[in-house]
């Protein structure tokens, strides 16, 4: 495995996933799989951010405890990002959240930049792409474009099911990036769904299945 390509290993990620590909999983279900697995995900990405010591109070004595020496960045792409961004804030609350918003046109197949809250100014130092589906990998790249342009040094992908033909497209195009997947899929099919995978991230999350 590539040190660029980190996927996940670990019974609870089966579990999860298997209730987030069930298409019987209703809105509710299919969110908290969503939720757990980005948390699980998360902890794998932070594992090397590095922390400083910092002195707290107990009860009982003054002792040792670490904080963070990084500014990190989330920024999920719109709309399936979303629903990835409570977990981390969660484990990380001092964490940013800057949108971008892509949508896939369904002629093409290619990613339709359409809204971008990106501030002017000093860029984060790390920042987490999250989106639960790498599928071409051309909305990923354009995000990442976009943050490369703000400036930020530090860019990770995070995925919850991602398809070879997108891992590959990273690699090449910005061999730089780490991207962390809870599973790799099979393939794309002919209408750039990913295969097992688990239907349209967005729609499932939102209630919106046409």
């Amino acid at each position: 495995m590539k040190r660029d390509l980190q996927v996940m290993k670990h019974p609870l990620v089966d579990y999860h996933l298997t209730a987030l590909r069930d298409k019987h999983t209703a809105g509710a279900g299919f969110r908290q799989a969503i939720k757990t697995l980005s948390m699980l995900l998360a902890y794998e990405a932070t594992a090397d951010l590095e922390t400083s010591t910092h002195p707290v109070e107990t009860p009982l004595v003054t002792c040792d405890g670490y904080q963070l020496n990084c500014r990190v960045g989330l920024v999920p792409i719109l709309r399936a990002g979303v629903a990835m961004v409570e977990p981390m804030l969660d484990l990380i609350p001092a964490s940013e959240v800057w949108h971008l918003g892509m949508y896939r046109d369904e002629a093409t197949a290619q990613p339709v930049h359409y809204y971008s809250k990106l501030p002017d100014g000093k860029p984060v130092d790390i920042a987490f792409v999250l989106d639960p589906m790498l599928a071409t990998g051309g909305s990923a790249l354009m995000a990442i474009e976009a943050l490369k342009k703000w400036g930020v040094a530090e860019i990770r992908m995070l995925a919850i099911i991602a398809a070879p033909e997108g891992i590959a497209r990273l690699q090449k195009d910005c061999p730089e990036v780490q991207v962390h997947a809870c599973v790799v899929d099979q393939r794309l099919n002919e209408d750039y769904f990913i295969v097992p995978g688990l239907g349209d991230a967005g729609d499932r999350i939102f209630n919106t299945v046409g």
